[in-house]
Formats: C-alpha cells, sequence, structure tokens
C-alpha cells in the first residue's frame, strides 16, 4: 500500500516526527559510558507514554524476526546494524551505537535513527562512516520532490555511499511510512535513476542509508532480531521521515 496523506495527517505527521526526533535527542544526551542498553529502552518507553504515543516496535512481529520485538527502541552496537534489540549490556568508551526510533502519535507513524560514539574515544574511521551515512541521507533529501522517482533517491544514496568505498547491501532499506509503520514504496540504499514511483505531494517517506565498514552481508544473532556484520566490522546508520511537499522535501525527524 503506498498511502498519499490528508492535509490533518500531514499536521499529524509533523507532531510524531518532532516527537521521534526529541526522544532521539534526549537518549544521546543521556547515553554514558556505563549506561545499560536496558536503561535506554526503559527511558524510552516511559518518554513515549508521557506524551501519549504509542511504539511502532514493542508488538511489532514481522516474517524476517523472531516477534515480537517486545522492546521500545533499536539499539544496535558496534558491528550490529539493525533491528538491535536491547539486552544486558553496559555501554563502554569507544562503542559505536545506532538508536532507531518509530512512534505512533493520533494515528501517523514516524521513524528515526541515529548513529553515534560513546565516550570520548573515537576513531577517524568510525566518525567518516557515520558522516557517510548522514552525507548519503542528504543527497536523497535533496533529489525528493514531486515528479522525482523513487530510484531517483536510491541512486543518490548509493553514489555516496559507494564513493566512500562501502559496500552496500540491498536487503533492507528505506520505506513508506504513514498510518503503519511500514508501507510501500520500498527505497533502496541503490538504484537507478527515473526509475520507479513518481513522488507525490503529502507522501512519507523514512530513507535510511546503512552500511558496514568492509562488508554487504548480514548475520542475525540468536535473538533472531539483531542483524550484525558477517565480518564483525563496524556499522552505522542514519534516518529521517520526510514529507514530500508541493517545494521539495520536509525533514519530519527533527526535534522541536
Amino acid at each position: 500500500m503506498i498511502e498519499i496523506l490528508t492535509s490533518d495527517e500531514l499536521a499529524r505527521a509533523r507532531d510524531a516526527g518532532a516527537l521521534v526526533g526529541s526522544i532521539l535527542q534526549s537518549l544521546k544526551e543521556r547515553t554514558r559510558v556505563g549506561v545499560n542498553l536496558l536503561d535506554l529502552d526503559r527511558w524510552t518507553k516511559q518518554m513515549i507514554e508521557d506524551a501519549g504515543a504509542e511504539s511502532c516496535y514493542v508488538d511489532y512481529a514481522p516474517s524476517f524476526g523472531r516477534g515480537p520485538f517486545g522492546h521500545y527502541v533499536c539499539t544496535a552496537v558496534n558491528d550490529a546494524v539493525l533491528h538491535g534489540m536491547p539486552h544486558d549490556y553496559a555501554l563502554a568508551d569507544g562503542d559505536l551505537l545506532t538508536l532507531d526510533l518509530a512512534v505512533t502519535l493520533r494515528g501517523i507513524a514516524a521513524d528515526a535513527a541515529i548513529s553515534f560514539v560513546v565516550g570520548t574515544t573515537r576513531t577517524p574511521e568510525d566518525l567518516a562512516m557515520i558522516d557517510t551515512t548522514e552525507r548519503a541521507l542528504a543527497a536523497a533529501i535533496a533529489v525528493a520532490r514531486p515528479g522525482a522517482r523513487i530510484g531517483d533517491l536510491s541512486h543518490a544514496i548509493g553514489t555516496v555511499l559507494s564513493n566512500a568505498g562501502y559496500p552496500i547491501n540491498l536487503e533492507f532499506g528505506g520505506h513508506g511510512i504513514g498510518s503503519t509503520m511500514h508501507q510501500d514504496p520500498h527505497v533502496a540504499n541503490d538504484g537507478r535513476p527515473g526509475r520507479g514511483y513518481k513522488l507525490r505531494p503529502r507522501l512519507l517517506l523514512a530513507l535510511e542509508p546503512w552500511v558496514m565498514a568492509d562488508t554487504d552481508e548480514l548475520i542475525t544473532d540468536d535473538d533472531g532480531w539483531t542483524l550484525r556484520s558477517a565480518t564483525g566490522c563496524r556499522t552505522a546508520h542514519t534516518e529521517h521521515t520526510i514529507a514530500i511537499t508541493e517545494e521539495g522535501a520536509e525533514i519530519l525527524t527533527l526535534p522541536r
């Protein structure tokens, strides 16, 4: 299903997006060496409930996971990149952490992810990888406008990732979003320009460039959810929900 929002739904999407962005910002500010991933999950649950919103993850049970997920935020550390299930782990100095969050507020969902290094030990390689995903996301947003094709966005992402030397996995990517978290169209992290669905005003897309330092192969943890690099290399993941407007693209998941 590809959903085009009404003007009222778009206003609600802005509120949902701002909530996601604000929660992620709060979590990043509270993340210190020694913080447990289960603390991050507990804090997320409280902030979602305080806002009168609902988690998109806690009851999430797609075919590719061993569901339901049972937690409120995805916490991927170091070689984990997607669907990181919170568990009893205290973050160490230099850990590369990705937080991925989706909530529904007043019937509309928003989804975003950030990657950052915990503590003070930051390698140039980690910072470059995070920066590359952020630049890839910005490149896709820059070409997102009415009349553009999904392939234009995929090509913009893939060009940045490949020019930086990262292998690209096409199993998981961006997606449509609206009254539910995952909808069509799929937005691969590489593709051919001029192909695919033509963008329309009030379409919502969650765009999410992610990379692994030296492989495009994923493996799944015993928890049935957490996806890691097959080689044990570090990873990074950046995501925003955007709305297609008459003028271009509006980023919804920035904190207010």
